[in-house]
């Protein structure tokens, strides 16, 4: 397969030359006035989220106490579809063709000749970008704070919500590693949230699936305290990379380098024996205990309501080290629309690519965003079978372990367009039947967070099917779909524009049916 070398814009080899691209194209909003952190900060984003506007930097942040801060807070950085396709290097319209890539490295076919060799050359040159750049003085150590030095409170870390108990780091990049494995290769990098417990204590919330859970388990079996650093504030392939569904066991802080266009810089953390991105503006640096917990909660979620409080385990800091004149990199979550299901929207399209090779029978496939962008999945498939639409439910539950917490799924045939809701209604009135379409299933793995469940971490799906029964699935004679002789749709067109009927003279079936 030849794939074409995918970027439209400027490497971004930190964060600060992202922002300047931003305000290069006026998609950055400089806030002057002072606004505090508790709270006001949720406000202002949320209403500049809900009207596609700018990503906002925050020049006179007001700390918890009522202080300034000593650093600017970055909000609303990926707050539009277009930001997050320019943070991964391509346009908004390309995001489909970056998705081809991704999809074609996951299935890198042995090269036969020269020709393969360059037509394949973009995949090479994408695998060559995984390779990192050890940098000896990393910029992200131009401060470092160690000892008493060290206090999380110094910080501009949002209260983001009314009742929420302390703090929430909600942007950190969060690197772990197995024991006994310093190689980058099995490093993890995930966003899970932090509760700030004290100068030099944070919670860290991570659910049992995740990778720096899995990596905790195994430090805390050997008994020992597991080595972690945080990132805030990284290049944005870096950040968003730390949030794609990637296959188990690959490294998202390698992965970036793909998204980035070159390699990755990394230097070695002060006191725990990571890497970390270079030019980051902020790691904290600390061991999360192998027994001690704490409550973490109740904070706001992308569902829209408060977590339960549960115990978590403790990150005791041993270092904090920053960029001189840092800047803080932070977001609220709650009821779409948040940062979380805009980025949704736009891996949706990434990850579309990824599942026609692994379904070849998927014609399009749509998370909304809505629905807390992965609870409810809209597939589109070429149906050629019966039960088809049932084999392609229980292929999406176990392609990925994001996705087997879908806990619904609507299969449709190729002639809907699964983002368009009258389409989709259309398609559940008149091909569905509920005694014969619906498959339930209990007891499966669901999103933790999800209190609607019987059980937390356990419970439902529902598949339903509504396409076009064929074959043994029906005995009945199938309906015909409505459809205008082709000629004379194109006679109207023709003669439209002396109707006097007003503009537009080419209707789609979607226009007949009331757009």
């Amino acid at each position: 397969m030849r794939v074409r070398p995918i970027r439209d814009l400027p490497h971004f080899r930190d964060l600060r030359a992202f922002v300047r691209h931003l305000d290069e194209n006026k998609l950055l909003a400089r806030v002057t006035e002072r606004v505090s952190t508790v709270h006001e900060m949720t406000e202002i984003h949320r209403r500049v989220l809900a009207c596609g506007g700018p990503a906002l930097l925050f020049e006179l942040a007001g700390r918890n106490d009522g202080s300034k801060a000593e650093m600017c807070v970055l909000v609303n950085l990926f707050g539009t579809v277009e930001r997050v396709a320019w943070g991964l290097g391509v346009g908004r319209r390309r995001l489909g063709e970056l998705g081809e890539l991704l999809a074609a490295l996951r299935e890198l076919e042995p090269i036969d000749d020269l020709r393969g060799a360059l037509q394949r050359w973009p995949l090479l040159k994408a695998g060559f970008a995984t390779i990192p750049v050890d940098v000896g003085r990393p910029p992200v150590q131009q401060k470092v704070y160690i000892g008493t030095q060290i206090d999380l409170g110094r910080l501009p870390i949002q209260i983001c919500w009314p009742d929420e108990p302390a703090p929430l780091i909600t942007w950190p990049l969060v690197i772990t590693r197995p024991p006994g494995q310093d190689r980058t290769l099995d490093y993890n990098m995930g966003v899970y949230r932090m509760q700030v417990l004290g100068p030099n204590r944070a919670g860290v919330r991570w659910l049992s699936h995740r990778g720096g859970a899995a990596h905790h388990r195994l430090w805390a079996a050997e008994g020992r305290d597991m080595p972690v650093a945080v990132v805030i504030g990284a290049d944005p392939a870096t950040m968003l990379a730390a949030v794609l569904p990637l296959p188990e066991g690959m490294s998202e802080l390698r992965f970036s380098g793909i998204l980035r266009g070159e390699r990755p810089r990394l230097g070695r953390c002060v006191t725990v024996p990571l890497m970390v991105p270079a030019d980051a503006e902020i790691v904290i640096e600390g061991f999360v205990s192998a027994k001690e917990t704490a409550p973490e909660g109740p904070f706001g979620d992308h569902t829209g309501y408060y977590n339960a409080v549960e115990p978590f385990p403790v990150l005791r800091v041993t270092a904090i080290t920053t960029r001189e004149a840092p800047i803080y990199v932070s977001t609220f979550t709650g009821r779409p629309p948040d940062e979380p299901s805009i980025i949704g929207e736009a891996l949706n399209e990434l990850f579309v690519p990824m599942l026609r090779r692994q379904i070849p029978e998927v014609r399009d496939c749509w998370f909304p965003p809505d629905a807390c962008s992965y609870r409810m999945a809209i597939v589109s498939i070429r149906k050629r079978y019966a039960g088809q639409a049932r084999r392609v439910m229980m292929a999406l539950w176990g392609m990925l372990v994001q996705f087997s917490y879908t806990k619904l799924i609507i299969v449709v045939d190729d002639d809907i367009d699964v983002r368009d809701w009258r389409d989709i209604s259309w398609a559940l009135a008149t091909r569905m039947d509920p005694s014969r379409d619906l498959m339930v299933t209990d007891r499966t793995p669901i999103d933790y967070l999800d209190f609607a469940s019987p059980l937390a971490g356990l419970g439902g799906k529902l598949g339903i099917d509504a396409t076009n029964k064929i074959g043994s699935e029906t005995s009945r004679k199938w309906g015909r779909v409505l459809a205008m002789d082709p000629a004379v749709s194109q006679h109207i067109d023709a003669l439209w524009d002396r109707l006097g009927l007003g503009r537009s003279g080419t209707f789609s079936n979607s226009d007949a049916r009331g757009s």
